[in-house]
């Protein structure tokens, strides 16, 4: 059950969010989370603070002076535990565990967390990739990044950007091949083939209005997608790869897109956390600085 601080928190994130779920992601809570508090918080103070319906919330008069009331209070309270606390930001420390799929933890998050662990020498990250999904609680992971669905709903996850697949090859083997112009004529060009680890099976290639379809005779086959796109790169096939391996190498001009017409919807890159309840300060550090980074299109380039 909630405390009286903890009520007043979630209030205070409501009021300035201007939204229960917007409050909900600032939080790392369910949205459902944020409707209880402030209806408890309502019952024990007998006022409405939000007029709500299906579609919005908006604030009452009562809640705004409350709110403002509120966030002084809290403020005093976050200054007492500031001036007593026995670790300055300096040295925030300890070990966070962090999964990732292998080929977005090693071509992306560790160039994202190289800045952060340098500035923080004395937090010790542990990093665990894999494409499959990690169990939680074996490998102590605090913090997850997944694109794709994320199964497990006890997990407080946050959508932060849109993966697109492009299908791409080498000018070289445009020039050899041919473009192709429809997806039967894709199909008989070189492709490459990433197998399913679990299954064993080929993953098929997706497109628009749910199209999947799978790689005949491909010239190139593994279980890496690093892997496949050193071999899209070598010129050895064709390859529909994520944005985030596919795009620095779109805008150097050593790959070449084709058949964008007929791309398959993006997939969500999301960030998540398994744990509910207090978070450590090192943990909320990094979390925070990830949802940044990988919203940023800057930091996380997929899009050309």
């Amino acid at each position: 059950m909630l405390n009286r601080v903890d009520l007043l928190r979630i209030f205070c994130a409501a009021a300035q969010a201007g939204s229960f779920r917007e409050a909900a992601a600032h939080l790392g809570i369910s949205p459902q989370a944020v409707t209880r508090a402030v209806k408890t918080l309502e019952d024990e103070l007998g006022e409405v603070l939000f007029h709500r319906n299906t579609r919005r919330v908006h604030i009452t008069a009562y809640g705004q002076a409350l709110a403002q009331q509120a966030r002084l209070a809290l403020d005093g309270l976050d200054e007492l535990f500031r001036r007593n606390a026995r670790d300055d930001e300096a040295a925030i420390g300890g070990r966070v565990g962090i999964t990732a799929p292998q080929a977005l933890g090693r071509r992306v998050l560790l160039d994202l967390l190289l800045p952060l662990l340098q500035r923080y020498p004395n937090l010790q990250v542990e990093l665990r990739l894999a494409d499959e999904p990690t169990d939680s609680v074996s490998a102590q992971i605090d913090i997850g990044v997944r694109v794709g669905l994320i199964r497990d709903r006890r997990y407080i996850a946050r959508a932060l950007a849109q993966v697109p697949f492009h299908v791409v090859a080498t000018p070289q083997l445009l020039a050899t091949t041919g473009k192709p112009e429809s997806l039967e004529a894709l199909m008989q060009r070189p492709l490459s083939a990433l197998i399913d680890r679990n299954s064993g099976r080929v993953w098929p290639w997706m497109f628009a209005d749910g199209q999947m379809l799978a790689p005949q005779r491909p010239a190139f086959v593994c279980d890496d997608a690093e892997a496949e796109l050193t071999a899209v790169l070598g010129g050895l096939a064709y390859g529909q790869l994520p944005g985030y391996l596919a795009v620095p190498h779109i805008r150097s001009g050593a790959l070449v897109t084709v058949l964008d017409g007929f791309a398959p919807p993006p997939w969500e890159l999301f960030i998540y956390r398994p744990q509910r309840g207090p978070v450590p300060a090192r943990v909320r550090l990094i979390y925070d600085y990830l949802i940044e980074r990988f919203a940023d299109p800057a930091s996380f380039p997929t899009h050309r």
